[in-house]
């Protein structure tokens, strides 16, 4: 079974590697891209809540949920989203796919590990302008960063877990520029291709107690440090030529390596807490504050864009019916609900892009002991049409399957 599961997550590996597309936002052109994890899908069907901790579902945003653990969990994620791109005089639209998290959780005693590989940010814009002179430029940019984690969690007392991630990151993105001038035969190419790699860490706390007889409070603390991502570049200019098939015919081609860098990423620091009935209802608030540190995640210095500290506010919750029901099905089903609102700290021209999402959700029960499919969907905007920006809207569909396994079991001799 362990050697399926890496061959599984190898291949994950691979296919994340390979700079999948997990966005089209015109804001992945600024630094590393635009955040593209930001929770399994009963997370994000709660407006990303990430309170939570029990005994079968993964929680990867907080490592000490793994000491809550008590069955072997394994856990895939992917989404669809459609989306609208507009300005004040004209707009287009698509859609993309994507592999979102692959991750397994073992519970052993009162401890417990985990291990997977997460798609962190997204770069995936193609862009056009073109000046007084008639002169057109073309940006496109693909890749993005991911993490490989392996996470501890220990269940101190009854009331208290804490844990530890430990990531390796590591990424690619690249960034091609198309320059055509009227009367000119020949066009110029210019293709920068970033490798990023790093190693970070993520500290977490989970606290859970009984007020009243029915009423849990539950409350988390994460906090990540800032850490440096390595840059290691290279640039190609070409001298090309355009076929009516869009082929790009090299005409010439120089390539220079570019001095290795470090890029600063922000610290994060998170905080969230709530009240419910254990198995029928949970609803919570969390904040989540990134701080900058006055450094930037920039590529490419831009004098018009800043990367400021930013804040993140969360609610939401889930409601089941009759978690044990033998009658009913649909008392048995999750349903979950949440809203969020960002200040990515992302400021352009000093206008600030922000983001927000009203989400909602289902789990539902599949196979034997506490499996589950999930199924979440969300609508949200990013940006503004003001001052000549851009504005997002966006539908996203988000499925996972959530399955358990009692690896190991304790036999008894009469």
């Amino acid at each position: 079974m362990i050697k399926k599961i890496l061959v599984i997550i190898v291949a994950f590996t691979a296919i994340v590697s390979n700079a999948q597309e997990g966005t089209a936002s015109p804001y992945s052109f600024y630094g590393i891209g635009i955040q593209k994890f930001k929770g399994t899908v009963e997370n994000r069907s709660m407006g990303g809540l990430s309170i939570l901790a029990d005994s079968i579902h993964l929680n990867l945003q907080n490592p000490a949920a793994f000491g809550e653990l008590r069955l072997t969990t394994y856990t895939v994620g992917t989404s669809y989203s459609n989306f609208k791109i507009s300005n004040e005089t004209e707009s287009s639209s698509g859609d993309n796919a994507s592999l979102d998290y692959l991750a397994v959780g073992i519970p052993a005693g009162k401890f417990g590990f985990g291990f997977g590989v997460i798609p962190v940010t997204s770069v995936g814009y193609r862009l056009n302008s073109i000046d007084a002179d008639g002169a057109e430029r073309r940006f496109t940019g693909t890749g993005g960063l991911n993490k490989v984690f392996l996470s501890a969690g220990a269940k101190v007392n009854k009331n208290l877990s804490v844990g530890l991630d430990f990531n390796y990151n590591f990424g690619n993105i690249e960034n091609k520029t198309i320059l055509q001038r009227p009367d000119i035969q020949f066009d110029t190419r210019e293709i920068t291709s970033t490798d990023l790699a790093s190693f970070s860490l993520s500290l977490g706390v989970n606290f859970k107690t009984m007020i009243t007889e029915n009423l849990e409070l539950q409350a988390s603390v994460v906090s990540t440090p800032s850490f440096g991502l390595t840059a290691e570049g290279t640039r190609e200019l070409a001298t090309i030529i355009i076929g009516n098939n869009g082929a790009e015919g090299v005409i010439d081609r120089q390539e220079t390596e570019l001095a290795d860098r470090d890029i600063d990423l922000p610290a994060e620091f998170k905080f969230g807490a709530g009240i419910g009935k254990p198995k029928q209802w949970f609803v919570g608030g969390e904040y989540v504050f990134t701080d900058s540190g006055g450094d930037t995640n920039q590529l490419f210095v831009q004098d018009n864009v800043d990367n400021e500290s930013g804040s993140k506010y969360r609610m939401g919750g889930y409601y089941i019916p009759n978690y044990n029901s033998l009658t009913s099905y649909f008392s048995r089903v999750v349903y979950r609900a949440g809203f969020r609102y960002e200040e990515t700290g992302l400021t352009i021209d000093g206008t600030s892009i922000d983001e927000f999402g009203i989400s909602f959700g289902v789990g539902l029960p599949v196979g034997r002991l506490f499996s589950n499919a999930n199924i979440g969907f969300e609508y949200g905007q990013r940006g503004t049409t003001d001052f000549g920006l851009i504005k997002e809207e966006f539908f996203n569909l988000s499925i996972s399957l959530s399955l358990n396994d009692q690896w190991f079991r304790q036999i008894k001799f009469n």
